[in-house]
């Protein structure tokens, strides 16, 4: 059985997953990690494979314990991965969106995909039919347009994420919800729109956080999958041990 630790600033997702099945998944906090997989290990008995992504943000003790315990692997750009990468800074390509592509090509190997991640960012990445990687776009997120223009500014509020109810903004927080949201959805619809006048057949994904929200707003057919990138990593940890 595979575990899978994707390491956030303040929060940490564990997964387990029986080959591809993920059977069980929570977030913990970044400095509990230790306590919560101990749990994990005595509640799945198998456990004995993991993998790690954004390790830079894991003490000297918490690595030290997974390398004890698990025959651990650390994702990085130097992996050993399943699609040709022609990013042309490729150590600089981020962890998260290479297990997203990994996952694409698991699940969508021949097609060409655009996987869209909406989180702290909203990044969008391309992977051809070919199982070429080419690249892609990376914009603010949500919360991140949020406060920009409360921090940039010397009198907008900042405020909670809302869907407005009108396009037209009858006051400043309606007006300030407006911007954000219907600027991403926009955003994200022109995006498509411009890789499908290029690549017709085109495989869309939705994940993050913001997802679940986007994916009911959107003009365009997409797949929505939260767990995208969990399971993007544990492709990668099968895929290397082959």
């Amino acid at each position: 059985m595979n575990l899978i630790i994707d390491v956030g600033n303040t929060y940490t997702k564990l997964a387990v997953f029986k080959k591809n099945e993920l059977i069980d998944k929570k977030s913990v906090e970044t400095e509990d990690c230790i306590s919560q997989i101990k749990k994990l290990q005595k509640e799945y008995k198998e456990l004995d494979r993991a993998i790690v992504s954004s390790v830079g943000r894991l003490n000297i003790d918490t690595l030290d314990f997974l390398k004890k315990e698990f025959e651990l692997q650390i994702l990085s750009s130097k992996s050993k991965l399943p699609f040709k990468n022609l990013y042309s800074t490729p150590n600089t390509l981020g962890i998260d969106r290479i297990a997203l592509v990994c996952a694409s090509v698991e699940q969508f190997s021949d097609n060409n995909v655009l996987i869209i991640d909406a989180g702290t960012c909203i990044t969008f990445d391309f992977i051809n039919a070919k199982n070429e990687y080419l690249g892609g776009a990376i914009s603010p997120g949500i919360r991140m347009r949020y406060k920009a223009m409360h921090n940039q500014t010397a009198n907008l509020p900042l405020l909670e994420t809302e869907v407005p109810k009108h396009f037209i903004g009858d006051a400043t927080a309606a007006s300030i919800h407006s911007g954000v949201i219907n600027g991403v959805f926009n955003e994200i619809d022109g995006c498509i729109s411009k890789y499908k006048a290029e690549y017709q057949d085109l495989t869309v994904i939705l994940t993050g956080g913001d997802a679940k929200m986007l994916s009911k707003q959107l003009k365009s057919s997409i797949f929505a999958n939260s767990n995208f990138l969990l399971e993007g990593l544990n492709f990668i940890l099968q895929y290397n041990q082959h």
